[in-house]
């Protein structure tokens, strides 16, 4: 259905406007910390707003399956006023104007072929009355399993004096975890957490003990598992890199999916993993009853993939603005069949997708930024702030080490596609007049784009030479839709200080302000800088003439003092090596020496080998040894002279044989040495 229709996709700005249009925020960081909590889910977020006004936003949904799996079976009033092309009745308290109407017809607004064709005064958005939306919680207490239904509207204490009703627990003296948000207060309302439709808590009650040995047992290794700690061993397939993190008991599994998504770039709704246990069907569990095993429990996780990269792209690009009735569903179910960002809104095919702003891995960071200008250019005019051509380290001398009176602020925009921000900052604030004139006045203006993982390792790298480590770790804590970023720079005497970091969720009038704000402080450094160099110039004018010939003398006597001082050194380093050098042969000749055995007199009843060794010098050894000594002792006894095994060969006069080369275990009647024998030194090549 969805390719007769003509599918076209709908992009984050334009699901951020149209939230906007109908909940009545301004606040863009608001309206955006309300679509993540519901996953970019424009119906669910815009019901999650307007739940006090007891309406609800209506979808078109393209099937009455998906209409009743989302708000319940119709009742015959209603089928009947569907079909007869009627609007729905709605509240007195529920006026259409308390939410007012988009610019551009959405997936999300109700159409009604008959009634749009007899009046065109429905293109509001209709708003019926409903039920309050329900919560069921399975509640886990020991051996027992409690079911609850609740309205959104009931606090958490309410919850608690249910359970104190079915399980007999003062309210006091119960703990009731489980919550994705962490700890929440007994009068904290439920609508407040945004919580799904299903959920799973636990009961616990350290100052109750239990009452029979089973449920002891039980409820203490609970509490044991919960204070355990598992190591995770997460596979990152795509990168083929693997993380060892270590959980608390207490975690729940969607705190884990979010840690890995800071980890990994990828979104948890995109995530599909591979390792977790069949019990493990609910992200609100903790890891403590997810049944993985304990201590260590290994998983992997990869981006889920996208049926639609198979399909062949469309002939031309659709109107990310349109989105026909049909292709409701399809847009409501798309982060459950794991269709990619980039496909869900707009970006699916090759033909719609931007050119990169700046080319990945180049060589030149010159070639690089010329590319940004361009690209930045095309996409949002010519009217734009002047970015400096050249390396980051080049714009920090312009900006920095210049005369006082020439130095400037350094304004480092940090651009990223993958933000839903981008096109918002870059169209409405860096291209306004006003900014582009202000920083072109008073600031260097130097860019690069973060979207590849490459230029953004290029980019940490850069700014710990320049900055320090402390501006590369405050860069990489911003997560990618709280770019696109501006941080302002200022040079200083000893360092480079960061003066304020501009995030892309601001406005115009207060990004003038944090600018005016940085100049302000830039401008008092800048008079003091230019009071002291002028007086260090004047003192220095003075002084130069007669220090130069002081500074040259000493220069003259360091250099001779240091060369004679190394010289020195290099003489006591050379005598104390060749000192401990010779220590050492002498103690292993000294050993040697005491461990040879006794000399064998002539008349010995035992055969007797003497041997007789010439060494390099000219002058002979001689010694008795008994036939069957081992050629070892001889070698210690070489040795013992000051002719050590690892530095000389024992060699035959004739025939010519290496001795040293033998088995030493060898006695000297097997190798031939006996009754005598004469024996010469030769030094090892």
């Amino acid at each position: 259905m969805a390719s007769e229709s003509g599918e076209s996709n709908m992009d984050r700005e334009m699901i951020l406007a149209d939230f906007q249009a109908c909940t009545g925020i301004d606040n863009i960081a608001e309206a955006i910390t309300l679509l993540e909590l519901n996953n970019w889910d424009l119906v669910a977020a815009i019901n999650g707003v307007i739940p006090q006004e007891n309406g609800i936003l209506q979808s078109n949904f393209s099937s009455e399956a998906s209409q009743a799996g989302m708000f319940g079976p119709p009742s015959q009033s209603e089928a009947a006023d569907a079909a007869a092309g009627g609007a729905v009745p709605t509240p007195s308290s529920s006026s259409l104007s308390s939410s007012p109407p988009s610019s551009s017809t959405s997936a999300f607004c109700p159409v009604n072929s008959a009634a749009s064709s007899s009046s065109s005064s429905s293109s509001s958005r209709q708003i019926v009355e409903r039920q309050p939306r329900m919560l069921n919680f399975r509640v886990e207490y020991r051996q027992r399993t409690v079911d609850l239904v609740l309205e959104e509207g009931s606090t958490v204490g309410e919850i608690k004096k249910i359970l104190e009703t079915e399980l007999a627990v003062p309210v006091s003296k119960m703990q009731l975890k489980g919550w994705k948000s962490g700890d929440v207060s007994d009068t904290t309302v439920m609508r407040s957490l945004h919580l799904p439709k299903n959920n799973s808590l636990y009961v616990l009650t350290p100052e109750i003990a239990p009452t029979a040995s089973t449920s002891t047992s039980k409820n203490s290794g609970l509490q044991e598992s919960l204070n355990q700690n598992f190591l995770l061993v997460i596979s990152h397939r795509e990168a083929q890199r693997d993380y060892s993190l270590n959980f608390p008991g207490s975690k729940t599994i969607q705190e884990v999916k979010r840690n890995v998504s800071d980890l990994t770039n990828i979104p948890v709704r995109h995530q599909q993993w591979d390792g977790w246990p069949a019990s493990a069907s609910d992200d609100s569990m903790t890891l403590a009853v997810s049944g993985i095993t304990f201590p260590c429990h290994h998983l992997s996780v990869c981006r889920r993939s996208s049926p639609a990269n198979s399909q062949e792209p469309t002939e031309e690009c659709a109107d990310v603005h349109m989105v026909s009735d049909s292709d409701a569903d399809d847009f409501e179910d798309a982060s459950e069949f794991g269709v990619d960002d980039s496909e869900m809104f707009g970006l699916g095919s090759s033909t719609c997708r931007k050119a990169p702003m700046m080319p990945e891995n180049s060589e030149n960071e010159a070639d690089a930024l010329l590319h940004f200008t361009a690209e930045f250019s095309s996409r949002y005019g010519e009217t734009h702030p002047m970015f400096f051509i050249g390396t980051l380290e080049a714009a920090s001398q312009e900006a920095f080490y210049g005369k006082a009176r020439d130095r400037k602020l350094l304004a480092i925009y940090l651009h990223n596609d993958d933000s839903v921000l981008s096109n918002v900052f870059c169209s409405q604030m860096m291209c306004a007049d006003s900014i582009v004139a202000y920083l072109s006045q008073n600031f260097i203006t130097w860019a690069w784009d973060v979207t590849k993982e490459a230029n953004k390792a290029r980019l940490l790298t850069m700014c710990t030479r320049h900055f320090g480590s402390v501006v590369t770790q405050t860069i990489r804590t911003y997560k990618t839709d709280q770019f696109p970023l501006l941080l302002i720079v200022m040079g200083k005497r000893t360092s480079n200080e960061v003066l304020n970091v501009i995030q892309g969720n601001t406005t115009v009038d207060e990004l003038m302000m944090r600018l005016m704000g940085a100049m302000e402080i830039f401008t008092a450094q800048q008079l003091e800088d230019i009071k002291d160099e002028d007086e260090r110039e004047i003192r220095e004018t003075v002084k130069r003439e007669q220090d130069e010939a002081y500074r040259v003398s000493l220069e003259a006597d360091r250099k001779k003092r240091e060369a004679q001082e190394k010289e020195e050194a290099e003489q006591n380093r050379l005598e104390r090596k060749r000192k401990e050098q010779e220590d050492e042969k002498e103690a292993i000749r000294l050993s040697l020496e005491h461990s040879l055995p006794v000399e064998p007199d002539e008349d010995s009843a035992e055969p007797i080998s003497k041997l007789r060794i010439r060494t390099p010098s000219g002058e002979f050894l001689e010694r008795r040894f008994l036939s069957s000594c081992k050629l070892q002792v001889l070698f210690d006894f070489v040795a013992s002279k000051g002719f050590p095994f690892e530095e000389f060969k024992l060699l035959t006069t004739f025939p010519r044989k290496n001795i040293t080369q033998l088995d030493p275990g060898a006695d000297l009647l097997e190798a031939k040495l006996f009754p005598q024998e004469t024996l010469f030194l030769e030094a090892k090549e």
